[in-house]
């Protein structure tokens, strides 16, 4: 099924086109970088952000436990 365009876009090929250009040059990164460091302006934090968090939970296994390498390896 596909999807409708507005009617008043362009032809769905001339979005495509641009669509994928601006993908190739970085324009939707850019624009993100923006909204984001305005964002953060509006709310008197600094427009980059100081530090960064990074989620250390570890993947669970299954309780079933494979044979070891060196059982593999014997």
């Amino acid at each position: 099924m596909a999807l409708a365009l507005p009617s008043d876009f362009p032809p769905w090929s001339t979005v495509r086109t641009y669509f994928d250009k601006w993908n190739r040059n970085k324009i939707w990164y850019r624009i993100n970088q923006l909204l984001r460091e305005e964002l953060r302006q509006k709310q008197g934090r600094e427009s980059q952000p100081s530090a960064a968090a990074i989620d250390s939970q570890s993947v669970k296994t299954t309780e079933k436990r494979g044979r070891c390498i060196r059982e593999i390896a014997s």
